[in-house]
């Protein structure tokens, strides 16, 4: 063995690489879900979209048409039926559009639900701008209450040209709090 390297007991190699490992855990579960959700809203990463409602102006391009294609989806755990009123449509880019998505609680008791979206393509992110969304907030539903969604969205004439799809899918899920979007 070389007599110029420095000899570590087994305990202390032992307690170096546990505080190295939960430095990592700590990192992991704590700082690093945080800078996720920054870079995801900076970005649009992830299929993320705007959380609150957008200004916009109607400047229709009519020489252009995008399909948006809606998707739904329940989670697991939720007791819901829930689907797009149409599976897709054809828009002008710069003109306002709604669609309607309807939810049905199968249960016998008051349930709140919660809709998360996202966007593909993800260049698409920051193009489709939702102006009033049943995202935004919480629902809240009584015992087999069925009910129509509204969404209400424009897609920016600044989309690239190559984008001639948008898939824009919700999931629905069961919460225990009421859920108000905030501005970040």
């Amino acid at each position: 063995m070389n007599d110029f390297q420095p000899k570590i007991s087994n305990r202390a190699l032992t307690a170096r690489l546990l505080l190295f490992a939960a430095g990592m855990f700590a990192f992991g579960f704590l700082v690093l879900p945080p800078l996720y959700e920054v870079f995801c809203d900076i970005t649009g990463f992830g299929g993320r979209t705007n959380t609150t409602a957008a200004v916009a102006t109607e400047q229709p391009d009519e020489t252009r048409t995008v399909r948006i294609e809606f998707v739904t989806t329940v989670n697991s755990q939720a007791p819901w039926d829930f689907a797009a009123d149409v599976d897709s449509m054809e828009v002008h880019p710069g003109k306002m559009y709604f669609a309607t998505f309807t939810a049905t609680n199968r249960s016998a008791e008051s349930l709140v639900a919660q809709a998360v979206p996202s966007v593909a393509p993800v260049v698409a992110n920051g193009h489709f701008q939702k102006i009033e969304c049943f995202c935004f907030t919480s629902q809240d539903f009584a015992p087999n209450e069925e009910r129509p969604l509204p969404l209400q969205f424009i897609v920016d004439p600044e989309l690239p040209e190559y984008v001639d799809t948008i898939t824009l899918s919700y999931t629905l899920f069961k919460t225990e709090n009421t859920y108000v979007s905030d501005a970040r």
